[in-house]
């Protein structure tokens, strides 16, 4: 992943509803929810809704799939974990990890 690529997905959940939506996913786990259920539980506006998922999609933390009638939305979790794995991937590169002197004392 590259910086681009992460500032654009780091500024699509830096928004709160994004975020809530974002992690409402996360713990439906794979089998996703509805749309319909997504708005029932945040509780938001269909319109503001289908917004905020349109950005997640967009920078790909979210999937959407057809059920018939009904639209089924994923979070992405192989991109999530690259995503974390690109904040993580050079910690303590230029000092060592672990408890500082301060907290040593």
């Amino acid at each position: 992943m590259n910086t681009q690529d992460a500032a654009a997905r780091l500024e699509a959940l830096g928004n709160p509803t994004r975020l809530s939506l974002f992690r409402l996913l996360v713990r439906a786990g794979h089998d996703g929810l509805s749309v319909g259920q997504c708005q029932q539980r945040l509780e938001i506006a269909a319109s503001t809704l289908s917004h905020h998922l349109k950005t997640l999609i967009i920078v790909g933390l979210v999937s959407q799939e057809r059920d018939g009638t009904t639209l089924i939305c994923r979070a992405n979790f192989d991109l999530m974990n690259a995503l974390l794995q690109f904040l993580v991937a050079e910690c303590c590169v230029e000092s060592r990890c672990g408890p500082n002197e301060q907290d040593a004392a």
